[in-house]
């Protein structure tokens, strides 16, 4: 660390100073003694004025404990300076100190202590002028630098007293520095802020007497001051003890000319600015807790950010402390509560890590119990903050029913606010303020701003915990209305991922959905409803729940995705009404792709509506999108939609996806598509594997969207699980139908199935020859566990189920097969229909 300078100014030439009499200079006084001592007492730096002082050169001292240099019966009062010092930025007091030839000095010395580099920590000890012998006082010389008959209490006329007395007594800080820039002169206000009496000062620099960059500022201001600058102005002064500087202050520097107009000395003049400063404080305080309070949607945080920025701008400690059960609704009573209020404290802030209030103050989670007439049960009830002092009657009596409170407040604490935490008609809390180094107590104006504070911290808080509630049931009813486990079929293996929006919009409206269908044929839906929150997933319910009625009529997907369309007309109708929002507009802008794959014929049929296209990875591990035509959203009403078909080898990968899945915010479209693909070419051994792969490949965040993503592998049925006969239109080939059937079903090793298959075979081929049109043909399909039976005939006219009446000859077949069979129901094809039958072969 540098050292001081010994000599920082110089006095004028004697050819600048204009003829006049002559005088005879005053002595210079001698440089002040400075020396520098670590934290294990060992000296570090030796002055000049050091070694006049005391007779050391450097070599004998540096390096050497500073012990040494007390008077043989000082230890115990220097051990007693050391203990004082602790915890402490600045020391003084009077020392016995030792001579090298013997003598006793006692001195007054300050320290400072400073940090150097690194993380040693240091004091730096200063002493004005040489010191005297013990029992002996300096000499009355005058001052360097002051003006002769102007020195300290000089005159002895009425009005030099007047002026000494102006001098001492002015309701201002006051100071006079010599030429070199050493102080000669202070008054009362200048020992009250610095805490240091004129004598302790005289001789020292203003960066020795406070060491800070702002005394550095001001010296160099003085030197211009001396150099014929003029007057000087700064915004900022010397500050109270420990402190440094404070910008409260206006300080002034005037040069003192003597009668020829030579610059002699400087005068310093601060005035505080106190009333300006702290409405200043208060209002940057202010907008500074605009951006720093509720940056997250953590209640926990938010409390910790109120206490942050209390601290130390408004007070010395803050505690926050949120209920464990908010009180909603109602106005505020003047009577406290009845019961003690339970609280969790949830965040903890002081000036002192060691002070009283660090650790009285505990740790958030703990849990705290206000009593029922304690000051902050008074003004929870009350709904407004209040001040106390050290000597209120409540806050004693709490402290004395609360050990913990005792604890809080401590014996040095002085001041405290006490300010409920309140946003929307909930109370959700209390913050507590205390003051234990500031001197001025909380004021009317401090209450005002802790509860501007506390309000923008209550307001997050339940805003956030509002947010969460929602958040929660929104995930709750997304969850419920997604497909909780798939359906089991033999089509196609697929595993399904949904990740949520991470966002503060929260949950959209994304969705996925699995349908088996007749004939052993399997339905996939991705869909992604515009907006978040609950409406986006209540719309997706029914969007989900029409899908799947559309999907059991066995519409084609275009025709599907056609119905579709105009239910979001008709909600959009419905609720255009009630709300203008976009959320609000019945799922208008919804995306949705349908595709139909059936195992038999290894084909599948898609149709989207706005939605991206589906991926699809070949066995050899070629990767393309397949050309869907793309239809507009839904809700647009008017524009039609076109069935894609296309054939794909057993084995082959099918990836459905909303558009959350594209949407990065690190990488463009182009790199997220290769990303993708790279990611479904892999070889995997289970598609679990692939769904990982591709979230792991294009997301490194939460996402900003919802993301639905459905990865299918396509299996086949083969010729010996499909059995399929053509019919004449003749009623004697019902019993050639039965008769394939059932040696089909040996085949199969079947048997047990027979006698449920006659019949059904038997009542939908008598009914196409009877209501049909031929041609006609007969299939069975095998699969795992299930036998289904399906019938062609080339009429559009569907058979309906009636109860025959007690003498009715015909009407009971379908009855029958309904009773019979897990499933029926009749499918359109562009040219006639086809009625089926399915049956369980579990044993169940």
């Amino acid at each position: 660390m540098e050292r001081l300078p010994t000599h920082p100014g110089e006095r004028p030439h004697e050819s600048d100073a204009s003829p006049g009499p002559v005088r005879t200079a005053p002595p210079t006084p001698p440089p002040p003694a400075t020396a520098a001592v670590d934290a294990r007492g060992i000296v570090t730096e030796w002055s000049e004025g050091a070694r006049q002082l005391l007779g050391y050169p450097p070599s004998e001292v540096v390096g050497q404990p500073a012990a040494r240099l007390l008077a043989d019966d000082a230890g115990a009062a220097g051990a007693a300076a050391l203990r004082d010092a602790a915890g402490r930025e600045r020391w003084s007091g009077t020392v016995a100190l030792r001579h090298r030839d013997g003598r006793r000095l006692r001195r007054e010395l300050l320290a400072h202590r400073r940090t150097a580099e690194g993380p040693v920590t240091e004091w730096l000890v200063v002493s004005a002028v040489t010191g005297t012998p013990e029992g002996q006082t300096p000499g009355g010389q005058t001052p360097a630098g002051t003006p002769e008959g102007e020195a300290a209490g000089g005159g002895t006329s009425g009005s030099g007293r007047l002026g000494e007395w102006a001098f001492r007594q002015a309701p201002c800080v006051m100071a006079v520095f010599d030429a070199d820039l050493r102080l000669v002169r202070a008054n009362a206000g200048m020992e009250q802020v610095l805490s240091l009496t004129e004598d302790q000062m005289r001789g020292m620099r203003l960066p020795e007497i406070v060491p800070h960059p702002v005394s550095d500022e001001t010296e160099a201001k003085m030197r211009r001051v001396l150099e014929g600058g003029g007057p000087q102005q700064l915004r900022a002064g010397a500050g109270p003890a420990g402190t440094g500087a404070n910008d409260g202050w206006s300080t002034s520097l005037v040069p003192l000319e003597d009668p020829a107009g030579h610059v002699r000395a400087v005068c310093l003049a601060a005035h505080q600015r106190l009333q300006e400063h702290l409405a200043r404080q208060r209002m940057l305080l202010l907008s500074e807790a605009s951006a720093r309070i509720g940056t997250t949607a953590d209640s926990g945080r938010t409390a910790q950010e109120l206490a942050d920025i209390a601290v130390p701008g408004l007070a010395d400690f803050a505690a926050v402390d949120l209920l464990d059960a908010p009180r909603h609704g109602g106005a505020p009573s003047p009577a406290a509560p009845a019961r003690p209020l339970a609280a969790t404290r949830t965040a903890v802030r002081s000036v002192l890590d060691d002070g009283p209030t660090a650790s009285a103050a505990g740790t958030a989670g703990t849990k705290t119990l206000y009593p029922a007439l304690s000051p902050v049960a008074r003004c929870l009830a009350q709904g407004h903050g209040a001040l106390y002092d050290a000597a209120d009657p409540d806050l004693l009596r709490w402290a004395r029913q609360d050990p913990g409170a005792a604890r809080l407040l401590g014996s040095t604490t002085h001041s405290v606010m006490v300010v409920p935490m309140r946003a929307h008609g909930a109370t959700l809390g209390v913050a507590l303020f205390g003051r234990h180094r500031h001197a001025e107590p909380f004021e009317t104006d401090d209450l005002w701003l802790a509860e501007e504070l506390t309000a923008k911290a209550a307001v997050s808080i339940h805003t956030a915990r509002r947010d969460s509630r929602e958040h929660t049931s929104t995930m709750t009813l997304q969850r419920s209305l997604l497909p909780q486990t798939l359906p089991d079929q033999g089509a196609l293996d697929i595993a399904t991922r949904y990740l949520p929006a991470g966002t503060r919009a929260g949950v959209g409206g994304d969705w996925f959905d699995v349908i088996p269908l007749s004939g052993a044929r399997v339905a996939l839906v991705v869909g992604d409803v515009v907006g978040h929150g609950i409406r986006a997933s209540a719309t997706m319910g029914r969007l989900r729940t029409a899908v799947r009625t559309l999907a059991d009529v066995d519409l084609p997907p275009d025709e599907l995705l056609t119905h579709l369309d105009d239910l979001v007309l008709h909600l959009s109708a419905d609720e255009s009404g009630t709300d203008d929002t976009a959320e609000s507009a019945g799922g208008i802008g919804t995306t949705c792709l349908y595709a139909v794959y059936d195992p038999v014929s290894r084909r599948c049929a898609l149709a989207r509506a706005g939605h991206p296209p589906p991926a699809a990875v070949t066995p050899d591990g070629a990767v393309r999108f397949l050309d869907v035509p793309a239809g507009p959203p839904l809700g647009l009403g008017g524009l039609p939609f076109e069935t894609f078909e296309t054939e794909l080898p057993e084995g082959s990968l099918l990836a459905l996806y909303t558009d959350g899945l594209l949407a990065a915010r690190d990488h463009d479209i182009d790199e997220a598509l290769d990303k993708m693909f790279a990611a479904l070419a892999r070889p995997a051994k289970t598609l679990d594997t692939v769904c990982d792969r591709v979230l792991t490949a294009m997301l490194n965040h939460r996402p900003d969207d919802d993301i639905a993503l459905l990865v299918a592998r396509t299996r086949a049925l083969h010729t010996d699980r499909v059995a399929a006969w053509d019919l004449a239109s003749d009623p004697a080939v019902v019993a050639r139908a039965r008769k394939h059937a059932t040696e089909q079903l040996t085949a199969w090793g079947l048997d047990d199935a027979a006698f449920i298959t006659e019949l059904t075979v038997s009542e939908l081929v008598t009914n196409a020859i009877r209501y049909g049109r031929p041609p006609i043909q007969l299939r069975l399909i095998h699969e795992a566990s299930t036998l289904t039976c399906e019938v062609f005939d080339s009429s559009s006219t569907a058979p309906h189920m009636r109860r025959a009446r007690t003498f009715d000859e015909g009407g009971r077949g379908l009855l029958l097969v309904g009773q019979l069979a897990r499933r029926w129901g009749t499918r359109h094809a562009l040219t006639g229909k086809t009625v089926w039958a399915e049956q369980s072969l579990s044993p169940g």
